[in-house]
């Protein structure tokens, strides 16, 4: 059935190609977290063990929603590992050693790579007339900024 929701197909299109996008880096970065959480080593085990499955737990719930916003615009979410590593911007490989540290500093820059794509890219959607995904997109924003800042916060 045809989506009639005041957004043109063309622009849809664009807005779901830009959050298929937004989806697979949250997926790497997901797994990434959760690496981080199953191979942490250190003095500090038990926090930052913790820690990071707040952190992937929040993640896990972003997924969820950016995949239903994708089908709200009226097409179909990506859902393989293969098309996650084909779409994202990021990297899963793994740089440095297994300590908090480590972890923290490439979750860190991960977290603010999609910040920083999410800000770029909103005015062009809201151009699009869809406020909607606009609203939705800034709320994940403040999301990874919020985790972006408590990774910071355990690095000083």
């Amino acid at each position: 059935m045809k989506t009639s929701i005041g957004i043109k197909e063309e622009a849809r299109q664009r807005i779901a190609e830009f959050l298929s996008v937004i989806l697979a880096d949250e997926h790497i970065l997901y797994t990434k977290t959760r690496n981080a959480h199953w191979n942490v080593e250190g003095s500090d085990f038990h926090a930052m063990h913790l820690f990071f499955e707040e952190q992937y737990g929040e993640l896990e719930g972003v997924i969820d929603e950016i995949a239903e916003r994708i089908r709200q615009i009226g097409h179909y979410a990506p859902g393989t590992l293969k098309s996650f590593l084909e779409l994202t911007r990021l990297t899963e490989a793994k740089e440095g050693k297994n300590d908090s540290t480590s972890y923290i500093k490439e979750l860190k820059a991960d977290h603010e790579s999609i910040i920083i794509h999410i800000r770029e890219n909103i005015e062009w959607i809201e151009d699009a007339n869809d406020n909607g995904t606009a609203d939705f997109l800034i709320a994940i924003m403040q999301g990874h900024e919020k985790q972006a800042w408590m990774l910071r916060a355990h690095l000083k």
